[in-house]
């Protein structure tokens, strides 16, 4: 059972991680994203 656990966390982690590269290689995604951050300033 802790065995799937940690499977199924890991799993999580790289779909996570995938959707965040996938996002960064949208250069509008990345204009947008740091207008907003520098919005908050």
């Amino acid at each position: 059972m802790h065995r799937k656990r940690h499977f199924a966390w890991l799993i999580l982690a790289l779909a996570a991680l995938a959707g965040v590269f996938a996002l960064y290689t949208r250069p509008d995604f990345l204009l947008q994203l740091s207008n907003q951050f520098w919005s908050c300033f």
